[in-house]
């Protein structure tokens, strides 16, 4: 039996219902602010510990598995045609890279420092944002930003346009074809999938646990904590190894703060910089521009009652399911 919503039934449940979730569907999005950013949880990476063992990835996997996209095939012929399909459900076992299976990775670097040769592995994954225009930006209300500073796409919503990933310095969300909402309501005109980043275990930090990357990283190399006390562990690790710092004022500020021993731009230097492996260059902050001050601010309600009309629309699709499912018994 063909459980997908008419949109009859669908407009007919939304009028209904919208104007209570609308108020109600970003709970946890939070305005940027020095009152809030003491809140925020961030972590200290320090390179020089990170042996490349990659505990880190296989951690990551382990506890995000039934996260990951599960797409269904054939996809939709999307229009316009050149609107390409990103299908990552055979490449599964890549881990040299950010994927929608992969949400943190070892990148290897390799310069010459000192008249010395060195190569560090660096763990790089989403650097959750002070001010993540990932969130801001987002014209469906799919990525939102919670009270301890993490970032975190809801993927039950997200209609894969993939504005989140043009948006970030980093180019770190990654998109798998074939899954989401989009698939209901706008199989062909939609985002084409949905985004997948790291959501720094969210679910597990929210039962008062350490995400998976750290607990399980066997050389001590991430430290989390509240984001002014790693400000000031990245500043004494830096200066007892005359080390660099990169990420507390990138984008206008992260909560992630690498320390190298190393300078960061000429680690960049040596970075081949490609889709899904991201750069270690100088980043202005981006919800300082104006024009994404000005989209903000338009796109803030309009985001809203689409994060609400996304959810509702799961609420009742699960209640026609399982309604359908109780008949057939």
């Amino acid at each position: 039996m063909n459980n997908t919503i008419s949109r009859r039934f669908f407009l007919k449940k939304t009028a209904a219902g919208i104007g209570a979730l609308a108020a109600a569907s970003l709970p946890g999005k939070v305005e940027a602010s020095k009152n809030n950013q003491d809140e925020h949880l961030a972590t200290v990476i320090d390179i020089q510990k990170c042996i490349g063992c990659e505990a880190c990835v296989d951690a990551c996997h382990k506890v995000n598995d039934s996260n990951y996209p599960n797409p269904k095939k054939p996809f939709p012929k999307m229009y316009p045609e050149r609107t390409k399909p990103e299908d990552w459900s055979d490449k599964k076992q890549v881990r040299d890279r950010l994927t929608p299976y992969n949400w943190i990775f070892i990148q290897s670097v390799t310069v010459n420092y000192n008249n010395q040769e060195k190569t560090l592995t660096i763990p790089r994954r989403c650097m959750h944002c002070i001010n993540p225009p990932c969130v801001k930006l987002c014209p469906w209300g799919a990525a939102k930003q919670f009270e301890n500073g993490i970032s975190k796409i809801d993927s039950s919503i997200c209609l894969g346009g993939s504005k989140c990933k043009s948006v970030c310095p980093w180019k770190i969300p990654q998109r798998q074809t074939g899954v989401g909402l989009y698939l209901d309501i706008m199989p062909s005109f939609g985002g084409n999938g949905v985004m997948y980043k790291c959501d720094r275990c969210y679910d597990r930090i929210a039962k008062g646990e350490t995400p998976a990357c750290i607990e399980e990283c066997p050389e001590g190399v991430q430290t989390i904590g509240k984001r002014g006390d790693m400000i000031n562990l990245a500043e004494k690790i830096a200066k007892e190894t005359n080390g660099y710092i990169y990420g507390i004022n990138e984008n206008g500020g992260t909560n992630t703060f690498y320390v190298s021993p190393v300078p960061f731009d000429m680690l960049d230097k040596a970075i081949k910089e490609e889709n899904g492996k991201p750069h270690l260059k100088v980043v202005s902050d981006m919800m300082g521009q104006a024009n994404n001050l000005a989209y903000a601010m338009f796109i803030s309600p309009i985001a809203g009652i689409a994060a609400a009309v996304g959810t509702y629309y799961n609420l009742i699709k699960k209640q026609k399911n399982e309604g359908t499912s109780n008949e057939t018994k």
